[in-house]
């Protein structure tokens, strides 16, 4: 999203979100030096989700995402348990490992009550950029046969694409910076898939 930096305060002592084509974000990496490592758990963890959710001054949103890292732990747990969830979406690679962490996720998700609204593959395949020959480098076909396992629906298919890959690491999303391209079309699908998944409540644009 090509953004860093210390957010401010409003006079509320609330964090101002740092923004981005249209996008506010929050994120600890923002409140501690670049170079330094985040080694929470237990309270301190449930402490920095409460300063994120609680602390910052988002305003009118259409939706909240919080992007969460594998697994099952407190992370997970803490926020699963403090804040109304519409909806968990499981992103995973098609390798077994990955696979096997997302099945947990998917579980844990279940067992807390959250709606699961469906399955992400991301680097389903790598399509050669000169002669446009197919590689399944993490296997093929896996998120789809954990959808179908855990009875959940399949959201769509991210490529391991070398310009998606370039243009997030210049903070420039696929969806701004190559609006018409085929990239771009495989994000907005399944944004349009996930919203079609929401409560009509939630359907605010």
């Amino acid at each position: 999203m090509n953004l860093s930096g210390q957010p401010q305060l409003t006079k509320q002592n609330l964090m101002k979100p740092l923004q981005n084509y249209g996008i506010k974000c929050m994120s600890m990496g923002f409140l501690v030096d670049s170079g330094s490592p985040i080694v929470w758990r237990g309270l301190m963890v449930m402490s920095a989700i409460e300063k994120l959710l609680r602390q910052v001054a988002w305003g009118p949103l259409d939706y909240l995402v919080i992007d969460m890292p594998p697994g099952t732990g407190d992370v997970h747990l803490s926020i699963s348990q403090n804040i109304p969830i519409t909806g968990a979406i499981i992103v995973t690679t098609p390798q077994d490992l990955a696979l096997s962490d997302a099945r947990k996720g998917a579980e844990m998700f279940r067992k807390v009550d959250v709606p699961i609204l469906g399955i992400v593959q991301n680097m389903s395949v790598f399509s050669c950029p000169q002669c446009g020959h197919e590689t399944h480098v993490f296997g093929r076909g896996g998120a789809e046969r954990l959808a179908e396992e855990c009875r959940l629906d399949f959201l769509g298919d991210v490529p391991l694409d070398v310009k998606i890959r370039e243009h997030s690491d210049d903070g420039s999303p696929v969806v701004v910076s190559l609006q018409h391209g085929q990239q771009a079309k495989i994000y907005l699908e399944i944004a349009k898939r996930v919203v079609e998944k929401l409560p009509e409540a939630n359907k605010s644009i």
